[in-house]
């Protein structure tokens, strides 16, 4: 496994540089990846890649991996815009048999369904309606896909080391589709107190490599529209850092505090820390714990600065319900702040602990 991924990293890096100069630099070309997996982490702000210690870390820190003494599967369902955009994240990850390491994969979609298609509705000759034009409207789907594969293996009793090879497909229905790849490495220290980790999401960058189908596209002539042609992307790295610390109190209470910090690379403007073309992207989040059984969490994340140069920020909130084999998380995000404007998110996810193969 470790030989597998050294010579991806091998075949990703020779090939950068090389796509690189035929590539143009998106701003939000792996924007979609940004919302992250299970409704515990979302429901702490996001703030969870220093603490991540389950089958999420592989979007989170895939160093966290290596907490895993069992199977885990989680499934979780969000919904955006009023419900409008749909998002789905299901992972699973186990400990490799006579070895310290772990495996894990990941599945995210994201995307709009059933968007009707007027293109062969519409009389282009006499400028108006076909009659009845519901027979000639069809439906499609416009989505963005990332598929993860992930180990992770301890350096010491404290500390470990993870990696992601991703790849990525989009699709907007019959007219274009990109393709994907990148690879993401990490690093977590955890000890009884605290912990805290490193992740480079896309540290070879992200590149995307765009196909569109003319054909699909031809009526747009009809309005003098240029038909779009194939284009390929690249995305650069954002370093994702985050500590988290632990408080106990007796033998059923706990706490968990923890803070990440973004950085990204690609000249945003649109957060409230930034340094040149970088910009930073804080999360603040706690866990209340009973019992090992029942979670109660909150968080912070979106901090913006409007064009009047006013701050705000959007609070998340989120329960846990927690079993030997079974956890259910519900969280909620968008409360308020700018990103409310669009309609609250709501996160379920399942998560079960299952005995190794």
């Amino acid at each position: 496994m470790i030989r597998f991924f050294a010579v991806v990293l091998f075949l990703l890096t020779s090939i950068s540089p090389m796509a690189a100069q035929k590539l143009s630099q998106a701003k939000y070309g792996g924007d979609f990846l940004s919302v992250g997996g299970g409704a515990r982490a979302l429901a702490m702000g996001s703030a969870y890649s220093g603490i991540s210690n389950d089958v999420s870390s592989i979007y989170w820190n895939p160093a966290g991996l290596v907490n895993l003494s069992k199977m885990e599967m989680l499934y979780m369902h969000s919904e955006r815009f009023e419900g409008i955009v749909g998002y789905d994240f299901a992972s699973i990850a186990f400990p490799v048999t006579n070895t310290d390491g772990v495996v894990g994969v990941a599945f995210i979609r994201q995307g709009v369904d059933n968007i009707p298609n007027t293109l062969s509705a519409y009389d282009y000759v006499n400028n108006q309606p076909l009659p009845n034009p519901e027979s000639y409207i069809t439906r499609f789907s416009s989505y963005d896909m990332a598929f993860f594969v992930s180990y992770a293996q301890p350096l010491s009793e404290v500390n470990s080391w993870g990696v992601n090879f991703k790849v990525l497909n989009s699709k907007i229905g019959p007219f274009a589709e990109a393709w994907g790849y990148s690879l993401d490495v990490a690093f977590q220290e955890r000890d009884e107190n605290y912990s805290w980790g490193i992740m480079i999401q896309d540290v070879t960058t992200l590149f995307k490599f765009w196909q569109t189908n003319r054909e699909s596209l031809k009526q747009l002539e009809n309005f003098d529209d240029i038909i779009p042609s194939g284009q390929s992307e690249q995305v650069l790295p954002t370093v994702k850092l985050g500590y988290g610390y632990f408080f106990r109190f007796g033998n059923k209470l706990s706490l968990i505090a923890s803070a990440d910090t973004d950085i990204k690379f690609e000249n945003l403007q649109s957060y409230y820390l930034n340094w040149g073309k970088v910009s930073f992207e804080p999360h603040i989040g706690t866990e209340f714990g009973y019992n090992s059984m029942i979670f109660v969490r909150a968080g912070l994340t979106d901090f913006f600065i409007d064009e009047k140069g006013n701050y705000t920020m959007s609070p998340t909130f989120g329960l846990g319900l927690g079993f030997s084999k079974i956890e259910l998380d519900y969280g909620m995000g968008s409360l308020m702040g700018m990103s409310s404007d669009l309609g609250q998110t709501h996160r379920i996810s399942l998560k079960l602990k299952l005995n190794p193969f």
